[in-house]
């Protein structure tokens, strides 16, 4: 699993012009979803993400998680993060899983971090056409993926 995770002032998605979710600070997270991932990849990023200290303390040090700061997530679908740019100008997706995999993955991804957070983290929709909106605070942005763990 690939993601990109935004600290953010605030995040939305619409779809067709309908406000979907949206969120106050907290983060932004695009999840890309590939073919050999699992349970334990959903386990791992669960942990460092509710975990992963970039928002500010009372010294303005990025010394506190999002489960400290209190705040939300909204969670995205986005199957182009595992696009292969190596040949041609056409990116390739073939390492992006299929809707039958990658569905229940995201799915589950998105109730064990809610579990993890505390409360209800906020989605997009699977698959759909959506326009996503965020104020990005710092900026602060984190690429992790579950096969670079070590």
């Amino acid at each position: 699993m690939r993601v990109v995770i935004q600290r953010t002032q605030h995040a939305s998605v619409t779809i067709g012009g309908k406000l979907k979710s949206a969120i106050g600070p907290g983060m932004l997270i695009l999840v890309g979803i590939e073919d050999a991932d699992g349970p334990e990849d959903i386990d791992w990023l669960c942990r460092k993400i509710v975990n992963l200290r970039i928002f500010d303390d009372e010294n303005g040090v990025m010394n506190k998680s999002v489960l400290e700061s209190g705040g939300d997530i909204l969670v995205v679908s986005q199957f182009t993060l595992h696009a292969s740019t190596k040949k041609g100008n056409r990116p390739s997706y073939i390492r992006a899983a299929r809707p039958e995999i990658s569905i229940p993955l995201y799915e589950q991804f998105c109730a064990e971090l809610g579990i993890a957070l505390g409360k209800p983290v906020e989605t997009g929709e699977f698959g759909a056409d959506m326009q996503v909106e965020l104020l990005n605070d710092g900026p602060v942005t984190i690429c992790m993926d579950t096969k670079n763990k070590e």
